[in-house]
């Protein structure tokens, strides 16, 4: 924890940390083998750590009516590129490489999602994302009727713009911070775990 990873208090100690904010962040570190920048980035100030995280749970970690994780992921990845995040797209896209068990899908879709391989309905979903984001969109008829047509619930609906909407959120703190993405991040599912350590 020694290179600067935000402009801002960097926590040094996890001891220093309420037990929570500490159980959670080495419950990540045992899961990934590493802590993610973000959650040191956050810690130093511990309500809005924990609110961050509780609204990323609810909305990340939760069943969707039809949503899978990895399209999920893809949102991240959409919206955080166009927000030019490094961090998010990098970390991200480490996480949608593992799920969606293919090396080249983030990348693709950090890009230009518009060429990427994926199906209409997840074009749909990330055309309806970057709406939101970046071109201060709403939820209209039409919008709603096509993606309903794509087979997206409400339930769905409200998951891509919430997720759309809590990235920005990200993108914007972790960018104003100049949090860098940990390096583990680069190698996750492009190559075999241990050949990565």
């Amino acid at each position: 924890m020694a290179d600067a990873i935000s402009r801002f208090p960097q926590v040094t100690d996890l001891d220093s940390l309420p037990a929570d904010v500490r159980d959670r962040i080495l419950a990540v570190q045992e899961k990934a083998g590493f802590i993610p920048n973000v959650f040191l980035m956050l810690a130093h100030r511990p309500d809005e750590f924990r609110a961050f995280f509780a609204y990323h749970d609810a909305l990340m970690e939760r069943d969707s009516d039809s949503l899978t994780k990895a399209e999920k992921e893809m949102i991240v990845v959409a919206v955080s590129a166009d927000h030019g995040c490094l961090y998010c797209v990098v970390a991200h896209g480490a996480i949608l490489r593992i799920l969606a068990k293919d090396a080249l899908i983030a990348d693709q879709i950090a890009v230009n999602y518009r060429t990427a391989p994926i199906g209409e309905r997840q074009r749909a979903m990330l055309d309806f994302a970057l709406h939101l984001a970046a071109n201060r969109g709403v939820l209209d008829d039409s919008w709603q009727a096509r993606l309903e047509d794509m087979g997206f619930t409400q339930g769905d609906i409200w998951d891509i713009g919430s997720i759309a909407a809590l990235f920005g959120l990200s993108n914007r703190l972790v960018s104003m911070a100049r949090t860098p993405p940990n390096d583990e991040f680069y190698l996750l599912g492009r190559v075999p775990r241990a050949a990565a350590n």
